[in-house]
């Protein structure tokens, strides 16, 4: 496979070499199911219950909040589908922007009587507060909100937003997965009553995620079996992947400063770049660019270049971009969270995301403006040749 320069982090990461040789000894030598009472069971045990103890602390919350998931999308099944079953039927809130993994759940319980409240988005891709307020009134029993933008990577105001779902009589949740590894996170400091984690979005292994669960919270499992997880989640605990997700944490608390100072400098610069006199012709459109976002994140679209045939000759060039949400990349629609903020269908679906990482240089950046200057010049080329 020819190597490519990986912009497409938001969509994973690569497992840290750390997490690796933290998971190898539990595919081998130390295989044993965590339930088992002999010797090798009890220290897969031991184990996981070591990693559930790095997780809650990478949180603030306490181990025994934390219930292990297949990753972020059951996670947030889970609280969907197992608050709703906990509670009389009412109103559940959610943003235009919420990922599908919220949206379709929640679309499932109006089949059970439920309402959705939809709250927009302003033009920089935040949830409108304003709007939840007025419109909250009684009845709310659930509220999502997304806390950083999987796509534009806009952050935000979740403690504001759950404050005003909790006092209309709602226990809120916060999917948490492009948060995690980028900013620091605070449970309480949310003021939710569950949050979602998913350790292949910050160099953990694919496969594994959380949903943290606040004290007032009633939960029904949505997976029954042998009462693992606190009787929240059954089924035998895959081991090599809680280790790593433990790991995982515990490096991303370690290196978040650091991180983040790089992510930054690496992210202006591109827009540096994507705004410079280079490349001011293109006309590039930034979305959320007012707005508070991930120090990794840049979502922008080039007018008149569809999106997914640039994505392409990027690929081609050497660079793996995102066009949006990696669960939906077969679709060509446009993006419903740019539709949410106002943007023109054509533009929207010429969006491209480039997501940084941990291993991403300025000479990479700057290779890519290229890039994109040549790509762009050939594509406008052709459609001239077309007309």
């Amino acid at each position: 496979m020819r190597a490519h320069t990986f912009f497409d982090h938001n969509a994973t990461t690569p497992v840290d070499p750390a997490v690796v040789a933290a998971m190898l000894p539990f595919w081998s030598e130390c295989a044993a199911n965590p339930s088992s009472a002999h010797r090798s069971g009890v220290a897969a045990r031991k184990a996981v219950d070591a990693a559930r103890e790095q997780v809650a602390a990478f949180a603030g919350v306490l181990p025994s909040q934390v219930v292990f998931t297949s990753g972020g999308s059951e996670a947030n099944n889970l609280f969907v589908r197992g608050a709703a079953a906990r509670l009389r039927t009412g109103r559940m809130a959610l943003s235009a922007g919420e990922h599908a993994c919220v949206r379709r759940p929640a679309r499932s319980l109006v089949r059970e009587g439920w309402q959705l409240l939809d709250v927009g988005l302003d033009a920089q891709g935040r949830i409108r507060g304003d709007e939840l307020a007025a419109k909250a009134g009684e009845g709310l029993m659930l509220a999502s909100f997304i806390a950083a933008h999987n796509e534009t990577g806009v952050v935000q105001d979740i403690p504001s937003l759950a404050e005003t779902a909790r006092s209309a009589g709602a226990v809120v949740h916060t999917d948490a997965v492009q948060w995690a590894g980028k900013r620091s996170l605070r449970f309480d400091d949310l003021n939710v009553d569950a949050l979602s984690l998913s350790a292949h979005k910050f160099y953990g292994p694919k496969g594994i995620g959380a949903l943290l669960v606040g004290k007032r919270l009633d939960l029904r499992a949505q997976i029954e079996g042998g009462g693992h997880e606190h009787g929240l989640r059954a089924g035998t605990e895959n081991v090599p992947a809680i280790v790593g997700f433990g790991v995982a944490c515990e490096l991303a608390a370690a290196r978040l400063q650091a991180d983040a100072a790089h992510l930054t400098d690496l992210r202006d610069r591109l827009l540096a770049g994507l705004r410079g006199p280079q490349l001011r012709h293109l006309g590039a459109v930034v979305f959320g660019a007012e707005a508070e976002r991930l120090p990794n994140t840049v979502y922008f679209a080039i007018p008149g270049i569809d999106g997914p045939t640039l994505l392409l000759a990027l690929d081609d060039a050497g660079f793996a971009l995102g066009s949006g949400s990696a669960c939906s990349s077969g679709d060509h629609a446009p993006s419903p969270t740019l539709l949410g903020m106002g943007v023109d269908p054509d533009l929207a679906r010429g969006a491209l995301r480039v997501s940084l990482g941990r291993s991403n240089t300025r000479i990479q950046v700057d290779a890519f403006l290229d890039a994109l200057q040549t790509c762009t010049t050939g594509l406008r080329g052709l459609a001239a040749v077309a007309v």
